[in-house]
């Protein structure tokens, strides 16, 4: 995964994830696309609209030029699974260990609810689904990548 400028590609954390998905929008909104609020077959592969994983940049992009953050696939995050904080945080890291990896974005398989950017599940490492996939972020090595 290293590139000879040292800089590395990794999973993002789930908080990286999050704040792509939202797209710069507020947490008082669900959806990083269309109007925030209300979720349609227009702006994502969900409710089994085409029952299998559509071509990526199907859908519009959010406000920061993503593709494809809710439905489609659940997207791997570099974070374990657990409980948030109840405090307010910037930049949340999740446990340190666990047995279980956060998956965000819900899937093609997935109802709108299933879809909110706040979403989140937790499945296996080694567990595999035809509605599981990954998006990745090259960043520098000193940048703190896991």
């Amino acid at each position: 995964n290293k590139l000879s400028d040292g800089s590395v590609y990794r999973l993002l954390t789930e908080a990286e994830w999050e704040y792509s998905c939202r797209g710069g929008r507020p947490a008082s909104l669900p959806f990083g696309v269309g109007n925030g609020r209300v979720l349609t077959n227009r702006d994502a592969n969900f409710e089994n609209k085409i029952n299998a994983t559509s071509k990526v940049g199907l859908y519009p992009a959010n406000a920061l030029g993503l593709c494809d953050m809710h439905g489609n696939v659940w997207e791997w995050c570099s974070d374990w699974y657990g409980s948030y904080s109840s405090q307010a945080q910037t930049n949340p890291q999740g446990p340190s260990n666990g047995s279980n990896r956060v998956l965000r974005g819900g899937s093609w398989s997935s109802d709108a609810r299933g879809c909110r950017v706040s979403r989140r599940y937790g499945s296996a490492p080694g567990n595999r689904g035809s509605d599981f996939g990954f998006r990745v972020v090259l960043s520098p090595v000193s940048s703190g990548s896991r």
